[in-house]
């Protein structure tokens, strides 16, 4: 065994017990273990963390820890792990899991390509965000310490429009809302709807208020702001 010493900064403490927050504290690890594989073994998913330094040097996920090597770990902040570059604010694309139906469909409200089917298992979930570069978002940790989920996040809010604003802020993603683009049903692009077509499918309320509707040719929903 080799014991480092670790030292968790920010919103990562939210995810160590009590007594390991906001001070250093000794662990045990396996010889063969990386950083990614203590840190993990800590509770913390290798995905929230941004920067990390060992013996006051940058340091890699991937990194061997010896006897007596001192860890710091800093939150991510709009940065995947594994040192993926970052995605470009028109690439952001979301994959959630089964409990954030409510968060995908404010994102998408927002603009924000996000896929959701409360039938995804955890590793089709982490295949999809492989396959189409996409962030996984859960309040799963577990899910987060999967090798093959290169980008997530982990949303400490229980509500969805608390998360949205958890996820706003750390991935800086007002500036870059579309809103009004997306079907929240199915995540499909809209396409404007005159008024005259759209009657049909409206209440009448709506009909009388509003003059600007679009509709998604998935699911043939008809919205409006």
């Amino acid at each position: 065994m080799a014991t480092a010493t670790f030292r968790f900064h920010g919103e990562l403490n939210a995810f160590l017990p009590r007594a390991q927050r906001d001070r250093a504290f000794g662990h045990a690890c396996a010889r063969d273990a990386t950083v990614k594989h203590a840190i993990e073994a800590l509770g913390v998913p290798h995905t929230e963390i941004g920067r990390l330094r060992v013996n006051d040097a940058p340091a890699a996920l991937d990194r061997p820890l010896d006897d007596g090597d001192r860890v710091e770990a800093f939150p991510e902040r709009a940065q995947p792990a594994n040192g993926a570059a970052a995605p470009q604010p028109e690439q952001w694309r979301f994959v959630a899991d089964a409990h954030l139906g409510g968060l995908a469909q404010l994102l998408r409200l927002a603009g924000f390509d996000t896929c959701y089917d409360n039938h995804y298992r955890d590793d089709e979930l982490a295949a999809l965000a492989g396959r189409e570069g996409r962030v996984v978002l859960t309040r799963d940790r577990e899910l987060l310490k999967r090798r093959a989920v290169a980008r997530g996040c982990y949303l400490h809010a229980v509500q969805p429009a608390d998360q949205l604003r958890e996820l706003f802020e750390r991935l800086d993603l007002a500036p870059h809302m579309r809103p009004f683009r997306l079907c929240l049903r199915c995540n499909a692009p809209l396409h404007p709807l005159d008024a005259e077509a759209a009657a049909p499918h409206v209440p009448d309320g709506v009909r009388q208020r509003h003059r600007r509707f679009a509709a998604c040719d998935v699911c043939r929903r008809v919205f409006w702001e």
